[in-house]
C-alpha cells in the first residue's frame, strides 16, 4: 500500500486519466474529488461490499414458484389485486 500526505487542493494521479484531489479536511473527515472517465466505476468500499453481499444472496436464494410470487405481490399490495371495482 502506498501512503501519501497531501494538503487541500493537492492531487494524486493514477495512470493517465484518474486524478484524486483533496477538496477539504475538517477534523477526522477528508473530502476527496475524483476525476475519472465515465466508464470507471467509483464506489465507497462499504457500498461495494453491500452490493456483493446482495448479489450472493440473490444468486443463492431459492427461486419462488408462481404461487409464491402471487402471494407475495398480494401481500405487498394489500390485496389490491383482488379488490377490482
Amino acid at each position: 500500500m502506498l501512503v501519501l500526505s497531501r494538503k487541500v487542493n493537492e492531487t494524486i494521479l493514477i495512470g493517465d486519466d484518474i486524478e484524486i484531489v483533496v477538496v477539504a479536511v475538517a477534523g477526522d473527515n477528508v473530502r476527496l474529488g475524483i476525476k475519472a472517465p465515465k466508464d470507471v466505476k467509483i464506489l465507497r468500499s462499504e457500498v461495494y461490499e453491500d452490493i456483493q453481499k446482495q448479489n450472493v444472496e440473490a444468486a443463492s436464494g431459492s427461486p419462488l414458484h408462481n404461487k409464491d410470487i402471487s402471494a407475495k405481490l398480494q401481500q405487498m399490495l394489500g390485496d389490491r389485486l383482488n379488490n377490482k371495482e
